[in-house]
């Protein structure tokens, strides 16, 4: 999180509908230009939660500063000017030109100097030359990147993009990554709720794992620190004679086992050390060496580890 105020403070924030809890007592930071990933399952309240943070419904306890305001119905109006919300289907009228939207837009959102801004929205998505392009003539890419036009009109302070590249091929999803990541430059912070956890990974300073209650939240490579052991993966051209001789002989081999012929997985305590003690004590075995490597855990591994195990891990 960078430093200074915060753009965002949740504290126990709870919404429940009837019998129904879509999130309960869920407290954490984003700082001002930071992109926050918000992942979970499917109903595990990552919408409902953007929806309360944007006012569109109060939350049922607890309490939250958005953008520099409390979260409370008498300060909805202003809250909203500082935030735009983005959410996974565009919502764009498909027979007007993208211009037409959105001046529409603007309107509604009580845009001065409208033509101005517009230019300068469409400029920053790449799009400065398709004004006057029906939006139903474009494609879905294309569509999100007016969409992401739309939310810069009115110079938000927090953007909260609820599935910015659902249904996006490659191209079109990088060219939207390359622009949330053009947006940090600029000061802007990004609220990213995704099930694409290659895209958190990728673009993403901190993530916070939901489902229903706050799992766990940082940095993607300290979360993987947190969760698993430190591991090496030594792969010899054949199968070792005496494994277990060579890999109880060295001091920072916690414990092993073998994953498949000629491949075994080391628990270790520091894999800087254990590497150079690992491949001596291999060569001086007379083994011939393919590669040892550090396993690598991706994000994905940490929201399986998370969302499956039902836990909480660590402190928000």
């Amino acid at each position: 999180m960078t430093g200074g105020q915060p753009a965002l403070v949740v504290e126990q924030l709870t919404k429940v509908f009837g019998e129904r809890t879509a999130f309960s007592e869920i407290s954490f930071e984003v700082g001002h230009g930071e992109i926050f990933g918000f992942l979970g399952p499917n109903g595990a309240g990552k919408t409902t939660t953007v929806r309360t943070l944007s006012t569109l419904i109060e939350p049922t306890s607890g309490t939250a500063i958005v953008a520099g305001m409390e979260l409370r119905p008498e300060n909805g109006v202003e809250i909203r000017q500082r935030i735009a919300v983005m959410p996974e289907s565009p919502g764009l009228y498909l027979r007007l030109s993208v211009n037409e939207n959105l001046q529409y837009f603007a309107s509604l959102y009580g845009v001065t100097d409208a033509t101005t801004k517009i230019a300068s929205a469409l400029e920053s998505v790449n799009l400065g030359d398709r004004g006057l392009e029906l939006c139903g003539g474009l494609s879905k890419g294309l569509r999100q990147r007016v969409a992401l036009a739309r939310t810069l009109l009115s110079d938000p302070t927090i953007m909260f993009l609820d599935e910015p590249t659902s249904g996006l091929d490659p191209v079109a999803a990088l060219e939207v990554h390359n622009l949330i990541l053009e947006l940090r430059k600029r000061g802007v912070t990004i609220f990213l709720t995704t099930h694409r956890l290659e895209e958190a990974e990728k673009v993403c300073d901190r993530v916070a794992i939901l489902n229903t209650t706050l799992r766990i939240v940082g940095k993607p490579k300290e979360l993987r620190e947190q969760l698993f052991e430190k591991q090496l993966v030594v792969r010899t051209v054949a199968p070792l004679s005496e494994p277990d001789k060579i890999f109880s002989a060295i001091h920072s081999v916690l414990q092993w086992r073998s994953s498949e012929p000629s491949s075994y997985v080391l628990t270790v305590s520091d894999v800087d050390v254990a590497a150079p003690e690992v491949s001596r004590s291999l060569i001086s075995a007379g083994a011939d060496i393919l590669s040892v490597a550090e396993a690598q855990h991706s994000l994905e591994d940490v929201y399986l580890e998370i969302v499956d195990s039902g836990e909480k891990v660590g402190e928000p």
